[in-house]
């Protein structure tokens, strides 16, 4: 490591016992710790050039974290580590309909810039998470039903490459890089920035359905014959969780198990309550949140966590859900798993090819599972993830065997599972962009698609 990189770099460039290292390295998923040779809080797309150039010069691999949502592979001793949360410009163009993110700017902070022109991002169920990261990922949100995958609705790319040149991407300029980063991750460069397409959106109808547990297996079957039938316009997902013993939670669920029905539409509210009578109808709810809300607080219809915790989640794509299916899952399920399941239904505009092809994967899916373990402050235990993976084990008979990208986490990740989220061809593809971008794999803190080695196979 050149030792004047903080001559030329604008934020701070820390290394281990230095004052502030700890600090800088913090992030959302506390499971995986990094500890990296040289973390650098880059300012600006030039901080970033300079910490890729004098990473490759010193041989080290190259790692990203904007908010430290979905980790799975910790930034060691040979590692150069950019965080980006200081680069959170975004700039509105509300005539086109698009948006310049940078590449530390959070969902919520795109939405505050965007609400006041009608117009939205196609942003994800917990708004707290990189705006960037989320859509290099691919980008499964409430309004994708309607609107499609975020990777889906980008303009352009502006990305630092293994050969430290800073790069214009679009569907014209460096095609390959623009088809494998709208879905593939960050796995051949640094994006400082992305011009996303916008939707016309003021409001949603939504919030949650709150039903007992024991009525979870009426209520899901209710759910699942709904989503069949379904506009667009309307996403729907449950969670079977117990609900924290906490103040800070409504008093109908406070400790209870119970079956939380998400409802989101972008459409006509009366259209949407027609849409979920029947499973209104399914049993008594204990609360119900559903109502007309400003987009910037679509974050409030999951309700996802914003305190750093130690998690280990696992997830499935399913080809159908079935009565068997439903079945699966309740049987693992209950007051006394130490988990949470998602069941999200996908469908609708996400079933459907972008105009311009990008790498997300398992579009024909008809729903994904999503497993987490309860929040704990040193993470799951072992007993823990294996009660979660049983679940999947078990599930594998409806699943083509992968997971969207977004909802691999954790240090149990494995390149077969970044592997099973993309469909044969596209991993291909994806394999070849790297072995011609970034044949060293600078980029492998991530997601990791392996270049091709000598020996024609995929190094871990």
């Amino acid at each position: 490591m050149t030792q004047d990189l903080g001559q030329r770099v604008a934020g701070p460039v820390l290394h281990p016992g230095d004052d502030g290292y700890e600090a800088e390295l913090a992030g959302f998923d506390l499971s995986v710790r990094h500890h990296p040779a040289v973390v650098v809080g880059a300012t600006s797309a030039a901080d970033v050039l300079a910490a890729v150039r004098d990473a490759v010069r010193a041989g080290l691999a190259v790692g990203v974290q904007a908010t430290g949502h979905g980790i799975t592979v910790a930034a060691g001793d040979g590692t150069l580590l950019i965080t980006t949360r200081r680069l959170d410009g975004v700039r509105v163009d509300p005539a086109a309909r698009t948006a310049w993110v940078e590449a530390g700017a959070t969902w919520d902070h795109v939405l505050r810039q965007t609400a006041p022109h009608g117009l939205a991002p196609l942003v994800g169920s917990a708004p707290a998470v990189g705006a960037v990261s989320y859509t290099l990922g691919g980008g499964l949100g409430e309004l994708g039903r309607r609107w499609g995958f975020a990777a889906d609705h980008v303009r352009r790319l502006d990305v630092v490459t293994a050969d430290g040149v800073a790069r214009r991407v679009t569907a014209d300029e460096h095609p390959d890089l623009f088809r494998a980063l709208r879905g593939g991750g960050g796995n051949v460069g640094v994006v400082t920035g992305m011009e996303i397409g916008l939707v016309p959106l003021r409001e949603v109808y939504g919030g949650g359905l709150f039903f007992a547990g024991e009525d979870a297996p009426a209520v899901l079957a209710a759910l699942v014959a709904t989503g069949d039938g379904a506009p667009d316009e309307v996403s729907l997902s449950a969670a079977l969780m117990t609900f924290p013993d906490v103040p800070a939670v409504p008093a109908a669920v406070r400790g209870r198990w119970c079956a939380h029905v998400r409802v989101c539409s972008s459409g006509e509210p009366a259209r949407c309550e027609e849409v979920i009578a029947p499973v209104r109808a399914a049993a008594t709810p204990l609360l119900d949140s559903v109502a007309t809300l400003p987009v910037t607080a679509i974050g409030t219809i999951h309700n996802d966590p914003v305190t750093p915790l130690a998690t280990n989640s696992r997830s499935l794509a399913l080809r159908r859900v079935d009565g068997d299916v439903l079945a699966t899952i309740l049987r693992h399920a209950g007051p006394r798993a130490p988990f949470l399941v998602e069941l999200r239904l996908m469908g609708g505009a996400l079933a459907r090819p972008p105009a311009v092809p990008d790498a997300v994967g398992h579009r024909d899916a008809a729903a994904t599972v999503y497993t987490t373990a309860h929040p704990h402050p040193t993470g799951p235990s072992v007993s823990d993830t294996a009660a979660e993976q049983a679940l999947l084990d078990d599930l594998a008979a409806w699943s083509d065997g992968g997971a969207l990208v977004n909802f691999l986490a954790g240090a149990h990740v494995s390149v077969a599972d970044v592997r099973a989220a993309y469909d044969r061809d596209t991993w291909d593809r994806l394999v070849a962009i790297k072995n011609a971008w970034d044949p060293g794999n600078v980029f492998r803190i991530n997601h990791n698609v392996p270049p091709t080695d000598h020996s024609g196979s995929t190094p871990r």
